[in-house]
């Protein structure tokens, strides 16, 4: 029933469009544990009002089956800014749908009534011990993407067979209810409630725990640039320095309001390296502030730059934060916990394509340091199992900068990251130290952790199964190589298919999937190398890692030998030009 999408299909029916249409209607979206990421636009293979209340209906099924209190504990729902003017499609008209959706079957919702981060939503099902949390955003990716993201009771993202019954019940309630379009009808509704002043209360006052030198925050001259990258987080970051007694970042002004056009970047990613970062650059050096924090737009991420004594701005990479808020965290803990024997129960977690930093350090300090599967949805769900043994996650982390630095989120969070990120840098101020200092004394003290990540994009899956058919059958059927170049492999873990060459029945401890790509190669020099599919974007990644022993501290050596080690991986193993590969271009 929106006009505009019903316009679009109407005009291909008249031009006779017929591969547009099969675009369009030829496949369904698929919802998987990431839930829904794609283009807004008409038809069932994009987000739109239609494939928004048949998935809310699906989902709200699924939770029914699930929840015999769901229609008095309820669901959260929040949403960020963007929007898409020619298929009349936006986050907050999506978010409402959904709203209504539940409302019309008697299932109280709590919408918030304006744009948040990402990570209040799962906040939120926490803290109200609510039965599951909806986001519509669609984080860095393009701006006609959006996306719908979901929340299971515990606070973390949802992993199978959760996605698959979701899918299921999706197939089976496709035919929109009764007054399904009709989102005015909430506004009216006492099952609508609005969490936006409670939460922008309550989690303000939570990430205050991580907040251990206040003194020093007070008094601090250092100066930090914030960019929100024309998404949700200014006003969030800006009340996150003042809940830790900081003086507020410096506001990129042509990036501080939410855009969803995003008119001054190619991609709103804060990954995509110093790009995104031009007009940061341009404040700090204006204003006299030597660090940059930048969340992506839905601010559940964060990247950092520092300048260097040489004038140069030097971006961090997600594994070099996460040595520096691991080391970091860790000191804080270690200083207020007297106790000794309190170190059995801390644990930290990063995931298998991160580097291996935090084990080092675990191994050396006594704490536990456990890897799960790339995504937050298998750290958010292993921190609540160990929480709910008893056990303290104090950090977990993953190299596409995502971290979660506080308990009380069990996801990614680039709001409480950018502020405690701040303290850190304060603190180290009074030392007369900067980060990528205290980086290199990390690495002194731990074992240097050399790492090196990129990818490539490839829009024909016939050709990304193919390469790693290929991998699985290199020197005949069943075999995967024994070397890379001049690089011995020593050790092979396929993710996809279960085998693992270093356990003595051969079989992978992770959980495995067949319907994602992920084999991880280790070499004889101590390199790792993983090659794996995204889900939510047509790339095929690698992530590489050398690791040093305490006291080697040849650092250009080892920069050397890793780098001659992915191009090594991407000849034998890629292929580009036989596959016709697209490189990450800066």
């Amino acid at each position: 029933q929106n006009p505009k999408t019903s316009a679009i299909v109407k005009q291909l029916l008249v031009e006779g469009n017929a591969g547009e249409l099969q675009k369009y209607f030829g496949s369904r979206m698929e919802f998987g544990t990431a839930g829904l990421r794609a283009a807004m636009g008409a038809g069932i293979s994009h987000m739109n009002d239609l494939t928004i209340i048949q998935t809310t209906q699906g989902f709200c099924r699924y939770l029914e089956k699930n929840f015999s209190d769901l229609k008095k504990r309820g669901v959260v729902i929040g949403f960020d800014a963007r929007a898409h003017l020619s298929s009349g499609g936006s986050s907050k008209r999506f978010a409402r749908l959904a709203a209504n959706t539940f409302i019309s079957q008697g299932v109280p919702v709590y919408l918030f009534s304006d744009i948040i981060p990402t990570p209040f939503v799962p906040y939120t099902v926490t803290h109200l011990k609510l039965c599951a949390g909806i986001m519509v955003t669609a984080s860095h990716n393009p701006k006609q993407d959006n996306g719908y993201k979901v929340y299971w009771e515990n606070g973390a993202q949802i992993i199978s067979p959760h996605d698959k019954g979701i899918s299921q019940a999706i197939e089976e309630n496709q035919e929109p209810w009764p007054q399904a379009w009709d989102d005015k009808l909430i506004d009216s509704s006492l099952l609508l409630h609005d969490p936006y002043a409670m939460v922008n209360k309550e989690y303000f006052k939570d990430i205050q725990k991580q907040c251990f030198h206040r003194n020093i925050n007070k008094e601090t001259n250092l100066k930090f640039v914030h960019t929100s990258v024309h998404g949700v987080g200014h006003k969030f970051v800006q009340l996150a320095f003042k809940a830790f007694d900081l003086s507020p970042p410096f506001a990129v002004p042509e990036q501080k309001d939410p855009d969803p056009e995003f008119p001054t970047v190619k991609y709103p990613n804060p990954e995509e390296g110093k790009g995104v970062l031009t007009l940061s650059f341009a404040l700090a050096e204006k204003d006299g502030a030597k660090i940059i924090l930048a969340n992506d737009p839905d601010a559940d991420r964060l990247a950092v730059a520092e300048k260097q004594e040489s004038g140069e701005w030097k971006v961090f990479s997600g594994n070099e934060l996460g040595a520096l808020l691991g080391w970091w965290i860790f000191t804080c803990w270690k200083n207020h916990n007297r106790d000794t024997c309190a170190i059995k129960d801390v644990y930290m977690l990063s995931s298998t394509v991160s580097s291996k930093i935090l084990r080092a350090i675990a191994l050396k300090e006594g704490f536990h340091f456990e890897e799960t599967l790339t995504g937050f949805k298998w750290m958010g769900n292993r921190a609540k199992q160990l929480m709910d043994q008893g056990k303290a996650v104090l950090f977990a982390f993953e190299e596409a900068i995502g971290y979660m630095c506080c308990p009380a989120v069990l996801d990614k969070d680039g709001v409480s990251a950018a502020v405690i990120t701040a303290e850190m840098a304060s603190f180290l101020a009074t030392r007369n130290l900067s980060l990528s200092q205290q980086l290199k004394a990390v690495y002194d003290e731990y074992g240097f952790h050399i790492t090196k990540a990129s990818y490539f994009i490839c829009h024909d899956p016939k050709v990304i199964q193919q390469l790693f058919d290929n991998l699985r059958n290199f020197d005949g059927k069943n075999t995967y190589p024994k070397s890379c170049g001049r690089f011995k492999v020593s050790g092979i873990r396929d993710l996809t298919t279960g085998y693992d060459s270093s356990q003595p029945d051969q079989k992978a401890i992770l959980p495995t999937s067949k319907s994602s790509q992920m084999i991880t190669f280790t070499f004889a020099n101590g390199g790792v190398a993983t090659m794996r599919t995204s889900g939510t974007e047509p790339k095929i990644k690698y992530y590489s890692e050398l690791c040093a022993p305490p006291g080697n501290s040849d650092v250009e050596k080892l920069k050397k030998e890793l780098d001659e080690l992915v191009n090594a991986l991407e000849k034998h193993f890629f292929q580009p030009e036989k596959n016709n590969l697209q490189r990450k271009t800066e």
